[in-house]
């Protein structure tokens, strides 16, 4: 279990960058804990402190039963850590990183092959080529096989998924999903709204805050507003006169479409004769449920 408690850190001369900012949250055994949001919001200074890379200003954290600061030594042994950016030593094989990580935590590759035979069997094909020369995907793959080799009890993972193709991506929760039927816990972090709804339980993160905190479902079943889809020609110039509309309260580009949140008073037939006007004759409009996106944009707006 992973019982995080007012945590705090800040960074340069007398702490003027505010980094995290009462932090508390607990996440259970066997359990996949998300921490989304954008670049900058406090998610790698707060895997850093857990992973006992870096002291936190003040607060606790207890990574099951130990202290991030006080047992940094036992830390350690029991998580494996995954950083955002690739790590390992890239002249080095694939397979000389691999038992190099089993040889740190006196195991070896054979004992533990089990916990890493279906991620391992995907690249070790390539076992000679050396880390640097892998793409993306393939790297990710690697550092997760190292991450597991000594068997560990908590995964942190800090996002894995940034700049890894959607099929890649796809395969690699799959594979958390199959490591937590094996109860390990595992707490990542993504700036990918979508990979929300492959965890348990999430928190939203912005500016070093939680903002919010429940199941994916939980925090789409309080989102408030009244939220529509318009799709037509001329995107740019299509947000813009949205959001002149006064009983628009909110729009903002999600790919091909503009979620808008409106007022209750206001139809789509109203929006459509008011967009007609401003000569966007080809437009759409549709009520949508919301996503975790459309949450944390209505959270933060």
């Amino acid at each position: 279990m992973i019982e995080v408690k007012d945590l705090h850190k800040s960074y340069g001369r007398q702490g003027k960058v505010n980094a995290l900012n009462s932090i508390s949250f607990t996440v259970d055994d066997g359990e996949i804990f998300g921490v989304i949001g954008p670049d900058g919001a406090g998610k790698s200074s707060l895997f850093r402190i857990l992973a006992s890379l870096i002291l936190p200003d003040s607060g606790s954290a207890i990574m099951n039963g130990h202290d991030v600061v006080k047992d940094y030594r036992k830390i350690r042994q029991i998580i494996g850590y995954m950083p955002g950016r690739f790590s390992l030593y890239q002249d080095l094989s694939v397979e000389e990183n691999l038992v190099f990580f089993a040889t740190l935590f006196n195991t070896t590759v054979e004992e533990n092959y089990h916990l890493i035979k279906d991620i391992y069997q995907q690249i070790e094909p390539f076992k000679k080529r050396r880390a640097g020369a892998l793409s993306g995907g393939m790297k990710q793959k690697l550092a997760l096989s190292c991450a597991l080799i000594h068997k560990p009890e908590i995964l942190i993972l800090d996002e894995p998924t940034t700049g890894v193709d959607p099929v890649s991506r796809k395969e690699f929760w799959d594979m958390l999903g199959r490591l937590k039927e094996q109860g390990i816990t595992i707490l990542v972090s993504t700036a990918y709204m979508d990979e929300a709804s492959r965890c348990d339980r999430i928190a939203l993160i912005r500016e070093g805050e939680f903002i919010a905190s429940d199941t994916p479902q939980g925090i789409i079943d309080d989102y408030p507003e009244i939220l529509w889809a318009v799709e037509g020609t001329g995107m740019s110039a299509l947000l813009g006169e949205l959001r002149a509309h006064d009983k628009v309260k909110s729009s903002f580009a999600f790919g091909d479409k503009i979620h808008i949140t409106v007022e209750k008073s206001l139809q789509t037939e109203e929006l459509k004769r008011y967009l007609a006007n401003k000569k966007f004759n080809d437009v759409r409009i549709a009520p949508i449920a919301p996503t975790v996106e459309d949450c944390f944009m209505a959270l933060t707006s």
